[in-house]
């Protein structure tokens, strides 16, 4: 095994259920100093990049009869992709993806962290707090001053808004939701059900030999692990259609980034004819990646178990924000209020306020273990054979915060100088000329950009690109 290879890869790939002597097909190397941080956030990056380009590589010597083919970790290219929702540009404009409600506030004894950037959300936390539609940053700050920080939580949340009280690690550790966090493993990837479903196919006819070819990913993310971990499909070759309902507001900017290889479109499951036309596309899938709270998709069917009884052999994974169980099992959460919660805040920032991450690792590194995690599953779903049976992956932001705090240590340093114009490339879009970092899940004759850019979010026809 190469003398180099950081422990958490190790723990990455055993906690993905995955051979370990295939860490010896893994290399690093590349400057280093491109996420600065107390934390370990290089590490994080370095290990769930790792992982996923390993689990490709894997999946695509199962599928051709091939040696699994090498890796190589450029500390650079992974800096410059965790960093991609910062770096994206379309025509030259960058993207502020945090609206002026989203942001660390003074309560009266300590600091809230708010979510508001989708319009419903910023009406929810100013219904909250008592204050008009019109309401700015300084009305905003001047009740929240009053108000202690957990009482703020408790009436955002309860009001549908996002808002968590800054806690330190022993006050999350102490914690109801954080000490179950604490007992959960990194990852969970199981069998679902026992119905036999369709054949993998050994390749598509007349592609390229990617792992992921011929194969049919309906992605039902948001932002950010989720489209993360869909967009790394897409390079290896899967057919990603990405569904949005049509009344929940999403930024074109955010799909900018993480859209590239996919297709989008709007269904509205409430209607029988939009209904229908998932069914459709639910009957063709092999992979189905949902992103929203736990439990919000239910009612349409959307469980692991409804999914896999109506089609049988279905690769399901599951991402949440705060895990699937506990008093907070069904809240909904975003990185940045994952950091604030967990202690991660308070770790990176200073003794006059709260900090953050140097970019929004937890979903980066959640949406590339994601990946991976699919990968393993259709490797174990091809060497079953004929009877491929169904899996289940369950990840969430919180688990990847434990592993950040608790199971990754400092990893190496240097390199020489980091400068992410290396790792970025251009290419004209439907929307302008887009600058967009290129992935860096890297093998042996794996691909290195995207087949298409993306399109306008929601304009493509509800159906897959081959029958």
């Amino acid at each position: 095994m190469d003398p180099t290879l950081p422990t958490g890869t190790e723990s990455a790939w055993a906690a993905l259920g995955a051979d370990a002597a295939l860490l010896d097909r893994v290399a690093f190397g590349g400057p280093s100093g491109g996420l600065p941080s107390r934390l370990p956030v290089m590490e994080l990056a370095r290990t769930t990049v790792a992982v996923c380009a390993l689990a490709a590589a894997e999946l695509g010597a199962v599928r051709t009869g091939r040696p699994v083919a090498r890796v190589r970790v450029d500390d650079g290219a992974v800096a410059t992709a965790f960093r991609s929702d910062r770096l994206v540009r379309l025509d030259g404009r960058p993207w502020d993806g945090f609206a002026p409600l989203s942001r660390f506030w003074r309560a009266a004894d300590g600091w809230v962290r708010t979510h508001a950037n989708y319009p419903h959300h910023r009406a929810r936390l100013l219904t909250a707090l008592g204050l008009p539609d019109s309401a700015g940053p300084d009305a905003v700050a001047a009740v929240l001053a009053e108000r202690p920080a957990a009482a703020v939580e408790d009436a955002v949340y309860a009001a549908g808004g996002l808002a968590v009280a800054v806690r330190g690690p022993a006050e999350w550790a102490a914690h109801e939701q954080g000490a179950l966090v604490a007992r959960q493993p990194l990852l969970t990837l199981e069998r679902l059900g026992d119905a036999p479903g369709r054949v993998l196919p050994a390749r598509v006819p007349g592609t390229a030999p990617l792992p992921c070819s011929g194969l049919r990913v309906l992605d039902l993310t948001r932002v950010l692990a989720g489209p993360v971990a869909t967009r790394t499909l897409a390079l290896l070759g899967a057919d990603v259609l990405r569904m949005d309902a049509p009344q929940l507001p999403e930024a074109q900017e955010a799909h900018n980034d993480t859209g590239m290889g996919k297709r989008s479109t709007a269904l509205d499951l409430g209607r029988s004819a939009d209904r229908r036309a998932f069914e459709e596309l639910l009957a063709a899938a092999d992979v189905v990646v949902t992103g929203y709270r736990p439990g919000a998709l239910d009612r349409f069917g959307l469980s692991p178990e409804a999914l896999e009884e109506r089609r049988p052999g279905l690769v399901v994974a599951q991402l949440s924000a705060w895990g699937r169980y506990g008093p907070w099992g069904g809240r909904r959460g975003f990185d940045s209020l994952v950091q604030a919660a967990t202690g991660i805040a308070l770790l990176e920032g200073s003794p006059e306020q709260p900090g953050a991450l140097p970019t929004q690792a937890l979903d980066h590194g959640t949406g590339y273990l994601l990946a991976a995690a699919v990968l393993r599953a259709l490797t174990e779903q091809h060497r079953a054979g004929g009877t491929r049976l169904a899996r289940l992956a369950r990840l969430a932001l919180t688990q990847t915060a434990h592993w950040l705090t608790h199971g990754l240590a400092k990893g190496p340093e240097g390199g020489g100088p980091y400068d992410p114009e290396r790792w970025l490339a251009e290419r004209d879009s439907p929307m302008g000329r887009l600058r967009y970092a290129l992935s860096p899940v890297s093998y042996e004759g794996g691909p290195v950009d995207w087949a298409r850019p993306p399109g306008p979010l929601g304009a493509d026809r509800a159906e897959w690109l081959s029958s």
